[in-house]
């Protein structure tokens, strides 16, 4: 590169400086998020490494290699923990992830203004609810024997009422409804505003040409939506190990723990009721090498499949 050329890319530079000046400014908290709150917290990771004296600290605790980590493979709860983990994410992904999918196609299909407004008002109400209202809803006013809806409505079909949150069979379905209740409105956002980018025209000539609804939806709207369908696939399989803890331990019990024991709830009960920090940092470095790996291999499979990727 040439002397000119580079005089030439610093004075564009300092010029985009000064004329975005005010931009630059407005992604400076973000930045700072991001490295305080984000990237400088990985170097705690260090800990699985070590036998992590909280008196002792980072810089004090012995070495332990990776002990921690057999630890974690030998456990006889190892296999249990990560059953459950993979089944209730794999019923996840396959409701929670096509059910917000659906939603939209339907709600943009709406023609009646009001109407559609009042769909959507309805339906992302669940989202700005916590998990912690949201169970005791589900939990007490449905599920429960004596007064919730459900329990109601079979005795007055003549049946006996069933104890929901016992029974280890039906503690997993009712996991994953209750997150399509809770967030399946609020997961057709982004479908809905990739879909106002379509071209109208594209229907119009589709219609023209006698293709029904459906002819449309097949031909014209996935299509357009595909890169975002790829990317939001893949950033939830990146996060595939994290189920999240709130969500399962509201509904956790003793009836059920066996079905519902998740490496979320393995954490902070091995972690923060035990005190085993370095242990349970190595389970959460374990789940993090996982979803990257996941994230990798879903990215390159995207890329030769659709010829869309993350990155």
């Amino acid at each position: 590169m040439t002397d000119a050329r580079k005089k030439l890319i610093r004075k564009e530079r300092k010029e985009n400086l000064k004329k975005y000046r005010m931009l630059y400014l407005m992604v400076i908290p973000g930045i700072l998020y991001f490295i305080i709150f984000k990237y400088i917290p990985l170097f705690g990771n260090v800990i699985a490494f070590q036998d992590y004296n909280i008196f002792k600290g980072i810089f004090g605790s012995a070495w332990a290699g990776f002990k921690n980590f057999a630890m974690l493979f030998q456990h006889g709860d190892f296999v249990p923990i990560l059953k459950n983990t993979i089944i209730i994410n794999l019923y996840d992904l396959l409701f929670g992830f096509t059910a917000p999918l659906i939603l939209a196609l339907i709600i943009n299909d709406i023609t009646c203004t009001w109407f559609r407004k009042g769909v959507q008002q309805i339906v992302y109400l669940p989202h700005f609810l916590s998990w912690t209202i949201l169970g005791g809803i589900v939990i007490t006013q449905l599920l429960s024997p004596s007064q919730g809806m459900v329990n109601m409505l079979l005795q007055k079909l003549g049946m006996e009422p069933v104890y929901f949150m016992t029974e280890s069979s039906m503690a997993r379905g009712i996991v994953v409804l209750a997150g399509l209740w809770k967030d399946m409105g609020w997961g057709t956002v982004v479908y809905l505003a990739a879909m106002t980018s379509v071209s109208p025209s594209l229907y119009e000539s589709a219609s023209l040409d006698g293709a029904g609804k459906f002819r449309q939806l097949i031909s014209i709207t996935l299509p357009s939506i595909v890169p975002v369908i790829v990317t939001l696939f893949l950033l939830r399989i990146g996060h595939f190990l994290d189920f999240g803890f709130e969500r399962i331990w509201v509904f956790q019990n003793a009836s059920n723990t066996s079905v519902l024991e998740i490496f979320d709830t393995y954490i902070y009960k091995a972690g923060l009721q035990q005190g085993r920090y370095s242990y349970t940092t190595a389970v959460g470095l374990f789940k993090s090498i996982v979803g990257l790996l996941l994230l990798y291999s879903g990215n390159l499979l995207s890329k030769k499949a659709t010829g869309e990727g993350l990155y």
